[in-house]
Order: structure tokens, then sequence, then C-alpha cells
């Protein structure tokens, strides 16, 4: 189970800018499985829109991602991927 900020976000006016920041363990493939988890419902976010942090150990990850979201449809199909993925283990 993992813990989602996300659960009861603030009202937005869409389409707006809307920043990801999704934290899980440390692996070579945690990034590229973000970025698609996210892609499915956001097919505009490139590269550039994305940034990652490693802890200060090293055991942990964070992927930041800015997407332009649409509507609340949107962010809520994105809220459920992220709490319905194994890897991951917090969002924001």
């Amino acid at each position: 189970m993992s813990f989602c900020a996300l659960d009861n976000p603030p009202p937005l006016e869409f389409p707006c800018d809307y920043p990801i920041k999704i934290m899980g363990e440390a692996s070579d493939d945690f990034h590229s499985e973000m970025l698609t988890l996210i892609r499915c419902h956001a097919p505009d976010v490139c590269d550039a829109d994305v940034s990652l942090r490693a802890s200060k150990g090293g055991k942990y990850v964070s992927v930041s991602i800015q997407l332009r979201a649409q509507s609340r449809e949107q962010v809520d199909a994105i809220v459920v991927a992220l709490r319905e993925h194994p890897k991951v283990l917090a969002s924001l």
C-alpha cells in the first residue's frame, strides 16, 4: 500500500500545469516505468518535463514530472494508476 497525497487535490481550472512527484526504490527501470505510466494518460510529456533525484543514501529515487493536465478525469486516472503501481511508494 502506498501513500498518495494526490487523493484530495485542490480545485483547479483546466488546462493547467500540474507537477507530480513519484517516489520509489532506486532501480534501473523505475524512471522509464513511471514515464511510460504517465504517458499513457498524458502522451505529450517529453523528456525535458522530467527530472530525477536520488536519496542521500541512494536507496530511493524521486521522479518529478511537469505535465499540462487537460481535465480532472485525466488527473484522477493518473492518481489511480500511481496508487495501483507496486513500485510507487509515494506520490505528491
